[in-house]
Formats: structure tokens, sequence, C-alpha cells
């Protein structure tokens, strides 16, 4: 059984449709992750799936069950990291984990919980002199400690520096290896792609793009960059006509094609005839957030992707 199924799924607000026909799977434990720009809908989603927002219409099973209509059996099952939270500053982490921990009838143990999201050295300092990103690794803690079946993260790194975020990566895959379902929600492209299983995007409410990263970034016509550095007193007039033209910034230059492998073969056979060395040379396949943009800023209505077919009419 997935851990969540979305049908049609539609929220409006005083005749305002927020959220406009979703129809989506979570396979367990999969890392799913939901994106999209602000105001797309994507925490009235999330916010209906935890069971804190009523839909319009639509139906929604998480876990096996109506999370509008489920109880507290329901809760204890799930856990929820908020993009932002509040804690009592002169508590410690130990002592607030403790604390959450009674609450939940399956636990982890309080010692794991902060080693696993990397507190252990500060499980007895006061949270008021805990720095943003240890807060935020508290706000996992409290998350994970009633040991849930699918968790919910918002924006988990916002405010990390690239260390922080690395290590939060690292505590995601390792609930990957816990078996953990997690929905993601997240404006880092680097970090869904790293992340997620499969992510789906949304725009004004509806689903445009559902699958693999790598399957949404090969669903749009996002053009190939091909990079690199000539030697001085070559001008572009030097060059043969390749796909797109090439720009020029000092020694670098580049261009966009839609056919990388045809355009490398003909810069490289230039630069073999010429007797040419291209330092440099490199070829950047279109990224996650390549695709991302395009759909957004297209503003995209069909789903695309190898499974967005399928999921869209589910």
């Amino acid at each position: 059984m997935p851990a969540v199924e979305v049908g049609n799924l539609c929220k409006d607000y005083d005749g305002l449709r927020a959220v406009d026909g979703l129809s989506f799977t979570i396979e367990a434990g999969e890392i799913f992750a939901l994106l999209g720009p602000n105001g797309a809908g994507k925490t009235t989603t999330v916010e209906i799936l935890e069971g804190h927002r009523h839909r319009t219409s639509g139906t929604v099973s998480v876990l096996g069950l109506d999370p509008q209509t489920a109880g507290r059996d329901f809760r204890e099952r799930i856990g929820i990291v908020l993009q932002e939270a509040g804690f009592e500053e002169d508590f410690t982490p130990r002592e607030l984990v403790s604390l959450h921990r009674r609450m939940y009838p399956r636990r982890l143990g309080v010692d794991d919980v902060l080693e696993l999201v990397g507190l252990e050295d500060k499980r007895d300092a006061r949270v008021k002199t805990l720095s943003g990103g240890q807060r935020r690794r508290l706000d996992l803690a409290l998350g994970l400690v009633g040991d849930p079946e699918l968790l919910f993260l918002d924006e988990p790194t916002t405010g990390f520096d690239p260390s922080a975020r690395r290590k939060a990566w690292e505590l995601v895959d390792a609930l990957r290896g816990l078996g953990k379902t997690v929905l993601l929600t997240t404006h880092y492209m680097d970090e869904a792609e790293h992340l997620a299983d499969r992510v789906a995007v949304i725009v004004k409410g509806r689903l445009v793009a559902i699958g693999t990263p790598d399957q949404i970034s090969a669903g749009r016509e996002v053009r190939s960059v091909i990079s690199f550095r000539a030697p001085g007193g070559l001008g572009l007039e030097d060059l043969p006509a390749l796909d797109g033209g090439v720009t020029q910034s000092g020694t670098d230059w580049q261009f966009e094609t839609a056919h990388p492998t045809r355009s490398l073969h003909e810069l490289t056979r230039w630069a073999v005839d010429q007797a040419v060395e291209l330092e440099s040379l490199s070829v950047g396949r279109p990224s996650l957030e390549d695709a991302y943009l395009a759909l957004v800023g297209a503003e995209a209505r069909e789903p695309v992707g190898e499974l967005a077919g399928e999921e869209a009419r589910s």
C-alpha cells in the first residue's frame, strides 16, 4: 500500500482555487519532494495531508487513513518538522526531546536521536545558546523522536551554511536507510536532486511535472551548455558555425545546444583540424533547476515526464 494517495485534490478559499485537481502517490520508504514557487499550493497540500486543513473535494489517504477524520493514532504515526518553530529558551535539547518523547507510544531513545541529528555535544546546553543551524537540528530531533512512519520536512535546511546542509542531507539519507517515508518541500533544487527519489512540481495549484529528477530534467526542452577556453588570438569569427551561437566572457566561451553530441563533435573536429587545444572543455547536462525554471516560467499546465501521465490520471 502506498504511504500517500491523493486523487483530484482541490482546495478553495473564498472562491480562489489554491489546489486544483492534484493526483499523485508516494510509495512507502520513498523520499518525495514537492516543489513549486511561493503561492503554488504546496503548504496547503501538505497541511491537508497532515490533517491540519480540510479539503474542498477529492480523496486523500495517508498511511491508509483519511487525515481529515483520523484521530490520535494517525498523528502518532507521523512526524512534522515545520519551517519555523519556537522553543522554551531555558530548556536543553535533552530535556525537550525527552518531553516530546513521552507523547508517543513508539519512541526512539533521547540520546540516539540527538546523536542522529548531530546534537550530542549540545545535549545539555540551553536552547538560547544554540546557533540557527543547531536549532534546526533540534526541530528535526523533535520530529523524529516519535519514530514516525512518515516524516514531513518543510524547508529543512533554510539558513544552513553549506557544511550544515550536507550534514542534514546525510541525515535524510539515513532516514531512507531506516525505511522511513519522507515528504520534503524545498526551494533548493540541488537538495531535491540529491535527496528525492521522485519530485512533483506544482504551479498555481496544478501538477505540471512528476517523476525522478532525471525524468523531469529530460522532460523539457532544456539546452545543454558546452563551455571551453581557447588560446589567445582567436576570435568568434574563427570558430565554426555552432548551434545557438557562442558567447564570450573573458577567456571563457560557451554556447547552448539541443544536440550536445553533434555540436561537441563539430567543435572538437574543428579544434583538431586547427591544432587548437580547448582547455576546460565541459558539457553541462540539463539540471533539475533548469527544468524547474522552464516549467515555472512557462506556467505549464500539462504533466510531463515518464511517470506523469499515469499518475496524473490515477
